[in-house]
């Protein structure tokens, strides 16, 4: 037994040294800050705030200071700092005064990388407005017929029933400038928290880009169309010229709009870094009954950016005109939809302001440009009566396209259907045509569906379970021991997977866990790395090694391991036979022989594991 902990123990550092290579790009990336967050608790005095302030504004040469003016009635102060100072404050006796202490993290505008190179579509006002043909059967917007976007998500079908009336969309941005496009869209009154004041006038172009895509004034003979066009617009910038805002910012522009009355929020914002600030926030508005949508990122990263990262918020990836994966959209964990983001196929086409400040028609990418997308399709299905903000995420997710094998999440639920969640929203209930063409979305009429990628890899996955159960009878002569529940379900694990856990997702987890414990052995290849070849770490010995040495001195747990270590040794042997690639092995013989090897390790394994039980019995 001695040398069985010994050699465990070299394999599973041997197996962490390689996994140290690896990189997992699961969890947002820390972020960037300047400043730091103290929020005080509300119960205690403020002359007891006061007094904390004024000692950290000694001991540390700083000047605290509101972010805001709203930020007096939360009691959220802000200081010059670094991850040193944060350390310092976090470990010192101010904390017992405050909530939390936390980085005032620098979160940005999401355009795709490069955003200059990709401002294509170039269009001044009027410019060859006699030239261009208005749609014969949607609306006469000048350049209508170039918004491919609108088209692919049945935006005419969806206005047949509502355009939003009513309903107030909050764009949490570089702010709004009301372009010739936006004359005719109604606005209610916002904030700038970048600069402090009521006029919330954008200085970028992203904002009013965004804002566009949601609620451009339609039907005018001018420009392009909006999806929402007959909602209300709340500008609230909370980004710079630059792009870049603050945590504080942001959080108080989400209770900002929550407490003002809009139903729908849209931030194509997002960075590294989780805030308990902004968390708050989010469920405040959340539990006011507003929508919360936000830009998944555009760093072809896996797993979403914040906040579209946070519970409560709808994560959104972008596709291009041809119905794929944005190249630079993250996915992943944190994303629950896709829409229409662009890409240099086709662009999203909305007008905005220049350098100049002035009004001109540009075609952006990125999830910035999807976000909206959804945003506005939010807002009109909120115009039909579905108020909850679960209830709204639950009509969208239902009535989405659904994308077959998308094992990274590229587009959550699937691709946003404007026209089908207007329907369902209307109905409230889904029809036998509905529900059928579900059925055939999702693969449920095709009988492959149902075992598992058909008969061809049916066979093998049989040949794993019953394998695995003939070498627990082989062994039983040599070792007798009687059957339970914890050695079949230990035998089915190991040689054919935990079937139940493919594509389940939890929030702000990297999904590759999920996909692995969620695929039999000769699946594992591309959980990590999008291939078919196998991955020498888990095709192999080392799972059921760390199994034997966790379990095997619970009473229980040990039948279990056991049975997982003879099952993975029945899924290596048919493996091998049926598909030995192996990553940086191929599929040579080679191959073949690290996998009957490591079949025979785990056979070997399991022999000694039984061997020790009848020793200690």
């Amino acid at each position: 037994m001695r040398r069985l902990i010994l050699f465990c123990l070299f394999v599973i550092g041997l197996g962490a040294a390689v996994f140290g290579f690896v990189n997992f790009q699961g969890l947002a990336a820390k972020g960037e800050f300047e400043t730091i967050l103290l929020d005080f608790r509300e119960d205690i005095p403020k002359e007891v705030v006061e007094k904390n302030l004024q000692a950290i504004a000694q001991q540390y040469q700083v000047t605290p200071q509101l972010d805001n003016k709203f930020s007096a009635k939360d009691n959220v102060y802000i200081i010059k700092g670094d991850r040193q100072r944060l350390k310092e404050l976090q470990k010192s006796q101010f904390k017992s005064a405050t909530e939390f202490i936390e980085p005032n993290y620098i979160y940005k505008k999401i355009p795709q990388p490069g955003e200059v190179a990709f401002l294509g579509e170039f269009l001044k006002p009027n410019e060859d407005e006699e030239e261009v043909t208005p749609s014969l059967t949607g609306p006469n917007d000048q350049y209508y017929s170039k918004q491919w976007n609108l088209h692919n998500i049945g935006i005419e079908g969806a206005w047949s029933q509502t355009k939003g009336s009513g309903i107030t969309v909050a764009v949490i941005d570089t702010g709004i400038t009301r372009v010739r496009d936006l004359h005719e869209t109604k606005f209610v009154k916002g904030y700038d928290f970048v600069n402090d004041r009521e006029e919330a006038k954008d200085d970028n172009g992203h904002g009013t880009h965004v804002a566009g895509t949601i609620a451009q004034a339609t039907n005018n003979k001018y420009g392009v169309a909006g999806i929402a066009y007959e909602a209300n617009l709340m500008p609230l910038k909370v980004l710079n010229d630059y792009g870049g805002g603050t945590v504080a910012d942001i959080a108080e522009a989400i209770k900002f709009a929550a407490d003002k009355g809009a139903d729908v929020i849209n931030m194509s914002l997002g960075g590294g870094g989780e805030s308990q600030l902004m968390k708050q926030a989010i469920d405040y508005a959340h539990n006011k009954g507003v929508v919360i949508v936000a830009a998944a990122g555009n760093e072809n990263a896996n797993g979403a950016s914040y906040p579209a990262r946070y519970p409560h918020v709808i994560g959104v990836s972008a596709f291009g005109p041809d119905g794929e994966k944005a190249p630079y959209s993250n996915f992943g964990a944190g994303v629950d939809i896709s829409a229409p983001g662009g890409s240099d196929a086709g662009k999203i086409l909305q007008e905005t302001i220049n350098e100049k400040g002035e009004g001109v028609f540009l075609g952006f990418q990125g999830t910035s440009m999807a976000s909206p997308h959804v945003a506005g399709v939010a807002a009109l299905i909120k115009a039909k009566g579905v108020t909850e903000p679960d209830e709204v995420l639950k009509v969208l997710k239902q009535s989405s396209r659904v994308i077959q094998d998308d094992g990274l999440n590229y587009y959550g639920a699937g691709l946003l259907n404007a026209e089908a969640a207007v329907k369902l929203a209307t109905e409230g209930q889904i029809s036998f045509s509905d529900f059928f063409r579900w059925l055939r979305d999702n693969g449920y009429l095709n009988p492959g569906f149902w075992i598992d990628g058909g008969a061809v890899a049916l066979l093998p996955k049989i040949l794993m379970v019953v394998g695995s159960y003939l070498l627990a009878w082989f062994l039983r002569v040599y070792f007798p021991f009687s059957w339970s529940w914890s050695l079949s379900s230990g035998l089915v694990a190991g040689s054919s997977g935990l079937f139940f856990l493919k594509g389940f997702y939890i929030f702000d987890l990297p999904q590759w866990p999920f996909r692995l414990l969620g695929s039999s052995i000769p699946e594992l290849g591309n959980t990590l790395q999008g291939t078919n070849a196998l991955n020498p770490l888990f095709a192999s010995v080392l799972i059921p090694i760390v199994l034997v040495a966790l379990l095997l001195g619970h009473p229980s747990g040990k039948w279990f391991a056991i049975g997982s270590t003879l099952g993975v040794a029945a899924c290596l042997t048919v493996s091998a036979v049926y598909d030995p690639t192996v990553w940086g092995l191929g599929s040579s013989y080679l191959a073949r022989v690290f996998l009957i090897a490591n079949a025979l390790l785990c056979y070997g394994l399991a022999r000694l594991a039984l061997k020790n039980e009848r020793q200690v019995a």
